[in-house]
């Protein structure tokens, strides 16, 4: 099984640092470039726009919308947008909201429906960027409670198990299997957080420890060497069917060199 690797990123404050950014991705093997949703990151669809008109070869997609913060018209006028302008290579990255969306909902003066309404949004918009966007992007949705990853079975062409900083393998297997319930054949993505005992800053702000993750064996660590990660991850992806990882952009240049070795 093929391993393909993506990174989330965020535009730099120029242009031009994005544009070499994403280029610099796409030549150093990336399959995807991934953007944020968040009200203190740029807004996805022009930056997906921009990375487009950047590199000729790179996906792009969202990571993630969530589902409740748009119409699904609004969501299908700017997947179009994006469609038209790449050449077909968006994908839609989407989930029923991360746990501080309510907030980033009412900032925005958008309601914050309930769970199952929530679910009933996301399905709502799935359905229509498939009947109206055309080529007819993948849908890759971020599940981690049991009943989200039922519905990310059913719903997605690809499912990011989302696992906290301090996951297990167990944890991953458990996520893999209840998707496999649903869906035994979609595509599984992990989300991976930092490289060796290195986590990106915005994480050891929260107080998290790389070196104390790397110890306890959490799964969303990646080792250090490129043979060993290539590995690692040709197991996931064998026992799992784990054919995606992603990594933050801090990370790109230590994970590279795996690429080819998967």
């Amino acid at each position: 099984m093929t391993v393909t690797f993506a990174v989330v990123a965020t535009p730099g404050p120029t242009q031009a640092s994005w544009v070499e950014r994403v280029r610099m991705l796409e030549d150093l093997g990336y399959a995807a470039v991934l953007v944020p949703d968040t009200l203190w990151t740029t807004s996805p669809f022009p930056a997906l726009a921009a990375a487009a008109v950047a590199a000729p070869r790179i996906r792009l997609r969202t990571w993630v919308i969530a589902a409740p913060m748009r119409s699904p018209a609004a969501v299908v006028r700017e997947a179009k947008s994006v469609q038209q302008l790449s050449d077909g290579r968006f994908e839609l990255g989407i989930g029923t909201g991360r746990p501080d969306a309510a907030g980033e909902a009412e900032r925005l003066g958008v309601p914050w429906p309930r769970a199952s309404e929530r679910v009933a949004q996301l399905e709502a918009v799935v359905t229509a960027v498939r009947d109206q966007v055309d080529p007819r992007p993948p849908v890759v949705m971020a599940a981690s409670g049991p009943k989200a990853l039922a519905v990310a079975g059913r719903v997605a062409d690809r499912v990011a198990v989302a696992l906290g900083p301090r996951a297990t393998l167990a944890e991953l297997e458990a996520g893999a299997a209840r998707v496999r319930q649903a869906a035994p054949d979609v595509s599984l993505t992990l989300q991976a957080f930092g490289v060796g005992d290195r986590v990106p800053e915005y994480l050891q702000r929260q107080g998290v420890s790389g070196p104390d993750l790397a110890a306890a064996g959490s799964v969303v660590m990646l080792p250090a060497d490129p043979t060993a990660m290539a590995d690692r991850l040709r197991e996931y992806a064998e026992r799992l069917g784990v054919d995606e990882v992603v990594v933050p952009t801090d990370f790109a240049l230590d994970v590279a060199p795996a690429i080819a070795k998967v």
